[in-house]
């Protein structure tokens, strides 16, 4: 594991944090909460939708955050990819919003999400949800925290009527082979969906396939050093900055639990 003296993440820290607030702000001008977005809407191939906050916030966040860290590559939702990120040993991964159907439609569940990560692993993960204003951080070795308090994952110690939250199919089979769950509302922000296990609301979140580097780069650090983690559901580890950051399906859980619930999402 990386040291935290080893790497800018910590020192970094600060100024990441304010260009979050900073983004959010800027987001808050377009939302309707309850309503449609004042923002301008389109969609991007059949389905996925894009506002021109979504493209305000990009711009903003990479002129700050390349300032901060020149010597870091750039990834991100709304930014055509520059296959020169994957030479670099840091790279920026970044949602500028991550739920924009949620934010669009007036729901609440929307977040800024920012990591930097160091060869395929996040050093530094910030994640801004502006209506709720939660700020979730994590540096690496360093713990995770929310406004300033320490979080730490579900005391639950079995998988048992598990709080569970995701796609309908993911909770159908996790059941068929764990017994009965509690169902919680699917969180439309997948980063946020992952932060709420490590601040110990959800015990269980799943994913499903294609999730992008950019919707669980930042989350996945802060569930790390809350004591959960992300895998696959073959138990492998997130691999970020690759040519096709997409990543199959996945579950977040107390480390503690992580084998009993993934041998029922494997059963």
């Amino acid at each position: 594991m990386l040291s935290p003296s080893s790497h800018p993440g910590p020192s970094l820290a600060p100024a990441v944090r304010d260009a979050a607030r900073r983004a959010g702000d800027l987001a808050l001008a377009y939302f309707r909460a309850g309503a449609q977005t004042a923002a301008k809407l389109w969609y991007k191939g059949h389905s996925s939708p894009v506002t021109e906050a979504d493209i305000a916030l990009d711009v903003f966040l990479k002129e700050h955050l390349s300032a901060l860290f020149p010597q870091a590559g750039w990834l991100s939702e709304e930014t055509a990819d520059d296959p020169a990120r994957l030479e670099q040993s840091y790279v920026w991964i970044v949602d500028p919003i991550d739920g924009t159907r949620a934010f669009a439609s007036g729901h609440p569940d929307w977040a800024i999400s920012i990591a930097l990560v160091r060869d395929a692993r996040p050093v530094l993960g910030i994640l801004y949800a502006p209506i709720h204003d939660r700020l979730y951080e994590a540096r690496i070795g360093e713990g995770a925290w929310c406004n300033g308090e320490r979080l730490q994952v579900s005391e639950a110690e079995d998988v048992a009527h598990a709080r569970v939250a995701g796609p309908k199919s993911l909770v159908d089979q996790l059941e068929r082979h764990m017994g009965p769950v509690e169902r919680l509302p699917k969180v439309p922000s997948l980063a946020l969906r992952l932060a709420r296990v490590a601040e110990g609301s959800i015990d269980i979140g799943l994913v499903s396939a294609n999730a992008q580097d950019w919707d669980i780069a930042a989350a996945d650090l802060i569930l790390q050093e809350a004591g959960a983690c992300l895998t696959g559901l073959d138990g492998s580890t997130p691999i970020y900055n690759k040519p096709y950051p997409s990543h199959d399906e996945m579950i977040a859980v107390a480390s503690r639990l992580h084998p009993r619930a993934i041998g029922a999402m494997r059963a």
